[in-house]
Parts: C-alpha cells; sequence; structure tokens
C-alpha cells in the first residue's frame, strides 16, 4: 500500500473512531433509550384509554428512567469525545428524544389535573404519535446497518406527524367555536402540548436522517 493511501485510509478509520469510539457503545445507548421512549409512549396511549384517569405515576416512573439514560449517555459523551463539536448530534439525537416522553408525560399530567377526558383528538393524536415513536425506535435499532431501510421507515413515520399536525388544526377550529370557554382552554392545553410532542419527534427524525446520510 502506497503511503499516501495508508495515511488516508488511517485518516478514515480515526474520522469513524470519532463518530462512534470503541469505549462506549452509543448505537446500543441510542436504542436502549429508543426502546424505553417508545415503552413509555405506548404506557400513555394505555393510560388515556382509562377513564377515569388516575394520576400518571407509572408514565412519570419511566419517564424518569429515560431521563437517567440520557444522563448516562450524555455524561459517556463528555468523556469519549474530546470537542463539544464531535459529539453534537449524538447529544441531540438523545435530547430530542427525551422530549417526545417528556411532553407526553406533561400531557397526562395535565388532563388528569385539568380533568380533561380523552376525547377523540387526544385519542387519534396519541395514537399518531406511538405509530412514529415505533418507526423511530425501529429506525435507531439500524442505524448504521441497514440504510435502505432507515430511508423507507422515515417516511412512514413522517405520515403520522402529519396526522397530528392535521388532528391538530382541524380540532382546535372545532374546539374554538364552542361556547365553553374554560373547557376550550383546559383541553388547548392538552392539545397544544400533543402537538409537541410530535414535533419533538420530528426533529429527532431529523437528526436520525441526517445520521445515516452523514454516515454514507
Amino acid at each position: 500500500m502506497k503511503h499516501n493511501e495508508k495515511r488516508n485510509k488511517l485518516g478514515l478509520n480515526r474520522v469513524f473512531s470519532h463518530i462512534f469510539p470503541a469505549k462506549y457503545d452509543f448505537e446500543g445507548m441510542l436504542a436502549d433509550q429508543a426502546d424505553m421512549t417508545l415503552q413509555g409512549v405506548r404506557t400513555f396511549f394505555t393510560w388515556i384509554q382509562q377513564v377515569p384517569l388516575v394520576e400518571p405515576f407509572i408514565l412519570e416512573k419511566e419517564a424518569e428512567k429515560v431521563d437517567m439514560m440520557r444522563y448516562s449517555l450524555e455524561g459517556k459523551l463528555m468523556d469519549a469525545f474530546s470537542t463539544p463539536f464531535d459529539r453534537q448530534d449524538l447529544y441531540a439525537l438523545s435530547r430530542q428524544m427525551d422530549y417526545v416522553l417528556n411532553f407526553s408525560k406533561e400531557t397526562a399530567r395535565e388532563m388528569y389535573m385539568f380533568g380533561v377526558i380523552p376525547d377523540r383528538p387526544i385519542l387519534d393524536m396519541a395514537q399518531s404519535l406511538l405509530s412514529g415513536t415505533q418507526y423511530l425506535a425501529e429506525g435507531i435499532k439500524i442505524l448504521n446497518s441497514d440504510k435502505k431501510q432507515i430511508e423507507e421507515i422515515i417516511p412512514q413515520a413522517r405520515y403520522y406527524l402529519h396526522q397530528i399536525e392535521d388532528i391538530y388544526i382541524t380540532s382546535m377550529a372545532e374546539l374554538l367555536s364552542t361556547d365553553d370557554p374554560m373547557n376550550a382552554l383546559r383541553k388547548r392545553e392538552v392539545y397544544h402540548h400533543l402537538r409537541d410532542a410530535g414535533r419533538a419527534l420530528r426533529k429527532t427524525l431529523y437528526l436520525l436522517h441526517k445520521a445515516v446520510v452523514g454516515l454514507e
């Protein structure tokens, strides 16, 4: 092997070692967080279908577990990477995924505290959020092994995100036309947080797509 070719190969290996250092399995950690996020969103979806609502202690505990997983990943990123730029995308992916479950948890707390009974828009947005999160978890598990499948997964996940936006807009239009302003105010908060969860999922999918394109 020529000297220049050897040097270029060594440089390429260094690039990949900076992306996924051998000391820590960051792909595995993100996959574990994705599984826990999916479990939490599934718990939320199950919770809103059980009326009368109970205080969402289980969902709060699951959200705390995901927070601890993210904190652990953050600490390992600090240890493994030499500069903030190297770890930026991995951290952002983990953080946005954390927002998905945090918004779900906050939605559950608001519904319980405000006395909001799940209506069709709430159930449909929650169902779309769960479906989109399922595709996200599937994509993260194959982050560095099956780019073609991820390229197929992302549009499917985005379909459910568009569903959340459509449901939010149409349901808000109906809600604001009612003559019960207090009920509209309470439900508006719930609708809005479900929309926020969807937007956090959208950003997570964007970062997943960016990682796949960047690794080509």
